[in-house]
């Protein structure tokens, strides 16, 4: 018996596909978080090496490396994130009359390389 799929295409955040309230928040801190596990990856750092330069126990690099983001607000996310020698841009603009509502994107820089 052959099951018929049915594919819907998703908004591009996952989070506000499934319904979360804060879906906007919730994209905003994974892709931060995304950020701080590629950064920790590039550098090379252990997860003790990582909570003493940020300042917290390693149980709590552990929560941002698999994704556990409910106790991290953004602003703490950006703070490790600098804490980690990687600098914030926050660009705001106009919404396209086109489009119906405004958005929240996260992009990383064009030339992204990280350095020791």
């Amino acid at each position: 018996m052959k099951r018929k799929s049915i594919v819907e295409a998703g908004s591009g955040n996952v989070f506000a596909d499934l319904g979360d309230e804060q879906a906007p928040e919730s994209l905003l801190k994974s892709r931060l978080a995304q950020r701080l596990a590629n950064v920790i990856d590039a550098k090379g750092l252990t997860q003790s090496e990582v909570a003493t330069v940020l300042g917290i126990d390693q149980p709590k690099v552990s929560k941002i490396l698999r994704g556990r983001l409910r106790e991290f607000s953004t602003d703490r996310l950006f703070r490790f994130l600098n804490a980690l020698d990687q600098d914030i841009q926050i660009v705001i603009t106009d919404k396209p009359a086109s489009r119906r509502r405004a958005q929240l994107t996260v992009a990383p820089a064009k030339k992204h390389a990280i350095r020791n």
